[in-house]
């Protein structure tokens, strides 16, 4: 069975609740949201009767916990130390978010691995294992999906090789896994038109049962730019018809995948539309249009 859902908002007065009841009206079936800003640390505190009515609901339309995930603000550096008062808090931070999660019955959190900075890159990696073994606790029924990255900058977790350092040195190795993010590998050089050709590689180094979720992005930019720049489903360079492919992958038919599109003119939220097209398995051409005229007239412009 397709796995498919998108980035959904947090507020903090309706919450998971909140997120569960975008995520349906879209036509999902999976849900990935930050349990605040992602820019920065400001959190509210978890509302339990807010929880148990999201989790009633998502009961009710048969969406499992296993298909929700949390994504960890991109604030959070565990690779960087050079100023440890930030190095602690970080790792601090990043403990109380994973409560947070389990406090919502939420089992799985994207983490961007961390940028090297002025670091060296080893000294870097090291960091992020010394972080996530002294985080990471044997009584969590939990898991930190690292994030491939696309490269920008000092971004680390470019490559499968940096993303095996960092797995083989983790004490709990049951409490990590991967999060792959096709536009991410596209800008970092993957070819995603040669997918399993990569899984290959993924399952022989590091194991496929490690990869937790799938960001299905297209992207702005040829392969191999280390930008990152997200683009809608079938408008960038790596084409519908390949992304359907990764969405339909037999070898990772239990692994929800999650849109990160942008919005339609900064304002439209593409992802009902394009979980139809991914459905269907048809590209949407007038994907921009559709969705200016069906908000539109919702709002009653």
């Amino acid at each position: 069975m397709l796995i498919i859902g998108s980035h959904v908002s947090f507020k903090n007065t309706t919450q998971m609740l909140g997120s569960v009841e975008e995520a349906l009206s879209y036509g999902a079936n999976a849900i990935m949201f930050y349990t605040g800003a992602p820019q920065n640390t400001q959190r509210g505190e978890i509302n339990d009767l807010v929880t148990y009515e999201a989790l009633k609901k998502m009961k009710e339309n048969n969406l499992s916990l296993d298909n929700v995930v949390c994504h960890a603000p991109y604030i959070v550096n565990l690779a960087n130390n050079i100023d440890p008062d930030k190095y602690a808090f970080a790792k601090n931070f990043l403990r109380q978010e994973i409560d947070r999660c389990l406090s919502m019955g939420v089992r799985k959190m994207v983490l961007h691995p961390g940028s090297a900075t002025k670091l060296d890159r080893e000294y870097a990696l090291n960091n992020i294992i010394n972080a996530l073994n002294a985080i990471l606790m044997p009584e969590d029924d939990f898991t930190i999906l690292l994030e491939t990255m696309a490269g920008k900058g000092t971004e680390l977790g470019v490559n499968i090789e940096e993303l095996k350092y960092i797995i083989d040195r983790i004490v709990l190795k049951d409490k990590v896994g991967v999060c792959l993010d096709t536009c991410h590998l596209n800008d970092s050089g993957v070819n995603i038109a040669e997918f399993d050709k990569y899984l290959d590689l993924f399952d022989k180094e590091i194991g496929i049962d490690k990869i937790g979720c799938v960001h299905l992005n297209d992207s702005k930019n040829p392969i191999g730019s280390h930008k990152d720049r997200h683009e809608n489903l079938g408008y960038g360079t790596i084409g519908f018809k390949t992304l359907i492919d990764v969405a339909y992958n037999e070898r990772l038919e239990n692994v929800p995948k999650i849109l990160e599109t942008p919005y339609v003119d900064k304002e439209y939220a593409p992802y009902k539309f394009e979980i139809e097209s991914i459905k269907n398995k048809t590209f949407n051409e007038n994907l921009y249009n559709d969705i200016v005229t069906y908000y539109n007239n919702l709002i009653g412009r």
